[in-house]
């Protein structure tokens, strides 16, 4: 009767689904275990208690993954325990299981960066890579231990799946076989769309990323209860600009401004020079934390400090996403990404008001200089879309004897090669430059690995690299004639590893550094400012101070008019959550609902002020977190991303 109800082989199906979950807590714990100092997580109780809510999550991705193995295990078609068949099947289940499981083992370390589990959005910005064979390489070599972690879990997966085996039975009561079959596969259909949907009620919605965070304090502490397959899984064919009905037009126009205006008439166009600086964050520059009081603290960038002290520089500013490409629209167009890229998005291709625009309005010769291959990180076909005149890459600078063998040109290099191609340029011009060699393989020519030392992180020494290739820059540009009159502004890209515990917080994991600086006095670009402040805020800024005077459209606020009227505010997102940071508290809010409201000094987001009924602020600040995130997605939707 056993063989007949198929028990046997629903046991089995079982112990496999269970293989599935034991694997997926060790990948979490895993990933937990590398990256524990940027997770609050306090006790071994605390971490188990995350991995329990992940369940819910590991089904999902686990049925998705398995759909088409479970579906031919419960199917009557008699053969289901024949040696040939069960063969074919395991092929199938370790096909599908260890690709997508490997993914898992991806995050661990690119987790460090990101700071959010891997996307769709992950899969757009790899897509735009032309190197990735050299880059799987490299990462394979520099993160060895976890290629064979993965290589050992997956052996361990395998041995135990082979450890239960099905034994060849005969269907010898067809009736009974098929009937029997029938009521299980229904069964089992119906445990797997709740599994996948996450319960049976039918007055909620499927499972998302965001409910990661119901059983939560900490924010990042979602990162762990996720994992990486659901979170690509959940993302695809997803449409993050879903435009909505919060506030009404004239409550977006007065208080968020989406059309600014500026009245500065400067006496003579100043150049403009663009420096985002690969993961440079604020953690690893001295004149950004000489008020922090952090004990021990050590500066990388004795060069940029020193420029400093001739610059306006702010102290309290956040990058607006994650990933470099994210940076690229955010600090020349004013557009953020939040969930995914907007660059990556089919929104990308429209007209688009930005520096490079206005510029070219205002008869400037505008570049894009990036050393990596053309192509690279989609740098070119955005700056294409912007329309910057000119791109310089690898392709370009034609000399790959200073290639430095993943990336592209070492920054030593390739910075001075801006500065003499913008000698031959006329004025005024406006030039973007992308550096390098501050990513990821941390890696130094032979030359300076007895000069720079660095500190505890692999990145350390890499700051000091880039640090002393914009000395060499600066070095070159003073002399030249256009030096005077050019005003230079720089800024990281997003943040990296952490050493210091204030910059492992969950607000400051986006703290980044915006500097700017001119030889001319006339500009005033001389201080030190505490306020709020972001990327997209260098887009308004540069427009005023080249004395553009027409309306143009940006969420930011120029940081050298300071109007009352343009309140400083900060948004950006950690993959699911948007993170908004206005006048005296920070706002957490998942796009239906407010989740936390926090002091702004509460950098770690620890104590959550929110209550049933919020003060008169906390409720303008909530509205107007929802009022710029409705005009966002309208603009980019509507194609509204020029000032009419």
């Amino acid at each position: 009767m056993e063989s007949k109800l198929r028990l046997a082989e629903y046991k089995v199906l079982l112990y496999r689904l269970f293989l599935g979950y034991l694997f997926y807590f060790i990948a979490r714990v895993l990933f937990f275990a590398f990256n524990t100092h940027l997770f609050a997580v306090d006790s071994s109780w605390a971490l188990l208690r995350l991995c329990y809510y992940g369940m819910a999550f590991d089904t999902t991705a686990l049925l998705y993954i398995n759909s088409l193995f479970i579906l031919l295990s419960v199917l009557p078609l008699t053969i289901n325990t024949q040696p040939k068949f069960q063969k074919g099947m395991a092929i199938l289940y370790f096909v599908t299981n260890l690709l997508a499981y490997a993914t898992n083992f991806v995050d661990i370390i690119y987790y460090r960066f990101s700071q959010v589990r891997s996307t769709k959005a992950t899969l757009d910005v790899l897509a735009d890579e032309n190197n990735k064979k050299l880059l799987f390489t490299h990462f394979s070599e520099a993160y060895w231990y976890v290629v064979f972690i993965f290589i050992l879990c997956a052996v361990c997966w395998i041995w135990l799946y082979g450890r239960v085996k099905l034994k060849p039975a005969k269907v010898t009561d067809k009736k009974v076989y098929f009937s029997s079959s029938v009521v299980s596969f229904l069964l089992i259909l119906a445990l797997v769309i709740g599994g996948i949907r996450g319960d049976f009620a039918h007055s909620t919605r499927p499972i998302n990323m965001v409910d990661a965070y119901k059983h939560i304090t900490v924010p990042n502490q979602g990162d762990i209860v996720l994992n990486t397959p659901f979170a690509i899984f959940r993302t695809l064919g997803t449409n993050n600009y879903k435009l909505q009905h919060w506030a009404d037009e004239a409550y977006i126009n007065t208080n968020i401004k989406p059309i600014k205006q500026y009245s500065t008439k400067p006496v003579n166009k100043p150049n403009v020079v663009i420096i985002i600086l690969e993961s440079m964050a604020r953690e690893y520059w001295g004149s950004m934390n000489r008020d922090v009081n952090i004990p021990g603290f050590k500066s990388y960038t004795p060069f940029l400090d020193s420029l400093s002290n001739s610059s306006l520089i702010f102290t309290n500013a956040y990058a607006t996403g994650r990933q470099s490409i994210h940076a690229v629209s955010s600090v020349i167009a004013g557009i953020p990404s939040f969930q995914n890229a907007f660059t990556s998005s089919p929104y990308a291709k429209q007209k688009i008001q930005s520096v490079v625009s206005i510029c070219d309005s205002m008869g400037y010769e505008t570049s894009f200089f990036h050393g990596a291959a053309n192509g690279s990180m989609g740098f070119q076909g955005f700056g294409s879309i912007l329309g910057y005149q000119h791109y310089y890459g690898r392709t370009e600078y034609n000399d790959d004897k200073d290639f430095d063998g993943i990336w592209g040109i070492w920054d030593e290099h390739f910075l001075p090669f801006m500065g003499r191609t913008l000698s031959t340029q006329q004025q005024p011009f406006m030039a973007t430059l992308f550096t390098l060699s501050s990513h990821d393989p941390y890696q130094l020519p032979e030359k300076y690995k007895a000069r720079f030392k660095g500190g505890p992180l692999a990145i350390d020494k890499c700051v000091q690299y880039t640090d002393n290739a914009l000395r060499i820059f600066f070095n070159y540009a003073k002399i030249q004639p256009w030096f005077n009159n050019t005003i230079f502004v720089i800024t990281a890209d997003h943040t990296s590893q952490t050493y210091y515990p204030e910059y492992s917080k969950q607000v400051n994991r986006f703290a980044v550094p915006i500097l700017f600086y001119s030889a001319n006095n006339a500009y005033n670009l001389k201080g030190v400012r505490t306020d709020l402040a972001s990327q997209m805020d260098i887009y308004p800024t540069v427009v005023d101070l080249i004395g553009y005077n027409k309306p143009f459209r940006s969420w930011g606020r120029s940081l050298v008019s300071n109007l009352p009227d343009e309140q400083p505010k900060v948004i950006n997102s950690t993959g699911n959550i948007y993170q908004f940071m206005q006048g005296n508290y920070t706002y957490l809010f998942d796009g239906k609902n407010f989740t936390g409201i926090f002091d702004v000094s509460d950098k770690g987001l620890e104590k959550n002020l929110m209550t049933a009924q919020p003060n008169a602020e906390m409720q303008k600040g909530m509205q107007d977190c929802k009022a710029l995130i409705q005009d966002y997605a309208d603009r980019i939707v509507n194609g509204k991303l020029v000032a009419k």
